[in-house]
């Protein structure tokens, strides 16, 4: 019976299908352990240069040239009010689809594909109206890990779109 838990878990590993919970990719920024919903990711891309753009909001880094489309690059550090660090070799630009839109968001380094299981995620805590958590789906728990999950359609604010828009445009 282990034999064959264990070869569904890996066939579905394998096909990318999950079957007793979601998967997420999981990035760091600094210590903490972030992830975001596998389908909404289209790709992972080593950091490079990136064109920045006047007059936008200090979180929005530029654009970069994407196989001919305009992509919008948001450092999650600073959208995070986390201080900015110098890239290394691990940071990326994980490219993603928010509300229809490509936009990239620059992270420390990309971790794991993570399968947490329903049961293992607890709803965001609530701190009082000082703190703003509506962009987390919850708090999920891989081993001795806790995953603050993001959901990407409350992280970036309809005014960070709006920019994106204008800057795609």
């Amino acid at each position: 019976m282990a034999e064959q838990e264990f070869a569904n878990k890996e066939l579905n590993h394998q096909t990318g299908i999950s079957t007793d919970g979601s998967q997420f990719l999981t990035f760091q920024l600094g210590e903490e352990l972030y992830g975001v919903d596998i389908l909404r990711v289209q790709e992972i891309k080593g950091y490079t240069a990136v064109t920045r753009i006047p007059n936008t909001p200090a979180h929005i880094k530029g654009v970069l040239n994407l196989r001919g489309t305009i992509v919008p690059i948001v450092e999650l550090r600073t959208k995070f009010g986390m201080p900015t660090i110098e890239y290394t070799m691990f940071t990326v630009i994980v490219v993603v689809v928010v509300k229809e839109k490509i936009m990239g968001l620059v992270v420390d380094a990309v971790s794991d594909v993570l399968d947490i299981d329903k049961k293992d995620i607890q709803p965001a805590p609530q701190f009082g109206a000082q703190v703003d958590v509506s962009f987390l789906n919850g708090i999920g728990k891989a081993g001795d890990k806790l995953v603050a999950l993001l959901d990407m359609d409350r992280l970036l604010t309809d005014g960070d779109m709006t920019e994106s828009e204008k800057i795609a445009a």
